[in-house]
């Protein structure tokens, strides 16, 4: 049956052109993930979908059976004299998963680390951490079959998005996903939309490890020559895209996320570690955000830059 259908659909702001006659028709099971600089219009696409923006031309034709799950940055508003257990009631009582299995809503809480005897606290008393992960599901408990998901690793834990992970492996619905976090699209998406300039989205067939195999290669093959000789010629020759300095950037910057990437990893590790205390997590969870702030930056502008190259 009929999903989503994207069809020449365009979307401005003013003069900044986000979408430019893009074409896409979803199947079953089609799990995507969605890169591109911040505010190139990543979340405007996902408000597309979900009709809460309208297009300025082109068609997008909904199946009658959709049933969108969509986890925002903005959260939602709970009422704090519920427990935690009545929030997710409130939603849904539970959720089926591939293979015919389900879970319950209490088995949706435990897993995403509710206790049976913290699903009976008053919502006042959750941390900052704990309100998101019961933000997370209501979403999922909801029983959607396109999920949505912007930005989760911004918000969530690294002990909630590894539950996460594998609790969207065996989600049978379509996914779509935004997120900078490279090992986390890894797990769970395979092919990506990548925004380029001019309202271009680029659909990639593979994962955010192969896109980045992918841009290493082409930028090898346009930097062969000796860099001595780029540095003399590089202002002379029209064909050049980036400037030697900017070259030099790129390198560093491709240098950097791996040594990033490997101290995530290192930092990680850490978590499965049982004796941990709740000041030694909170403490882990603070570094590692930090290292994926330097990600995301730094992979912002790698993006910038390889758009300059290739354009």
């Amino acid at each position: 049956s009929k999903i989503i259908e994207l069809h020449h659909v365009s979307k401005s702001f003013g003069d900044s052109i986000i979408l430019n006659k893009f074409d896409y028709v979803f199947q079953k099971g089609d799990r995507i993930g969605v890169i591109g600089k911040n505010g190139s219009g990543k979340t405007t696409l996902l408000n597309l979908l979900t009709g809460s923006v309208i297009p300025d031309s082109g068609k997008i034709i909904k199946g009658d059976t959709v049933k969108f799950g969509y986890y925002t940055q903005d959260g939602i508003s709970i009422k704090p004299e519920q427990k935690v257990i009545e929030v997710i009631r409130e939603f849904g009582d539970y959720i089926p998963l591939k293979k015919g299995r389900q879970i319950s809503a209490q088995q949706l809480l435990e897993r995403f680390l509710f206790d049976r005897k913290k699903q009976y606290d008053f919502v006042e008393k959750l941390s900052g951490g704990e309100l998101k992960r019961l933000y997370l599901c209501t979403v999922l408990i909801q029983n959607p079959n396109f999920l949505i998901l912007d930005e989760p690793t911004n918000d969530l834990d690294i002990v909630t998005l590894n539950v996460l992970e594998n609790f969207l492996l065996d989600f049978p619905g379509c996914l779509i996903v935004v997120s900078h976090d490279r090992y986390f699209m890894d797990k769970i998406v395979d092919h990506l939309f990548i925004f380029r300039e001019k309202g271009v989205i680029e659909d990639f067939p593979g994962n955010y490890s192969d896109f980045r195999t992918y841009e290493d290669s082409i930028l090898k093959t346009s930097n062969t020559s000796d860099e001595k000789t780029e540095k003399k010629q590089w202002k002379k020759d029209d064909n050049i895209k980036l400037s030697f300095n900017e070259q030099k950037e790129l390198k560093a910057i491709e240098s950097k996320l791996k040594s990033l990437e490997h101290d995530k990893k290192q930092l990680e590790a850490q978590f499965s570690n049982d004796t941990l205390s709740s000041e030694e997590i909170n403490e882990l969870s603070s570094q590692l955000q930090l290292i994926l702030n330097d990600i995301e930056t730094k992979e912002e502008r790698w993006l910038e830059l390889l758009e300059k190259l290739e354009s």
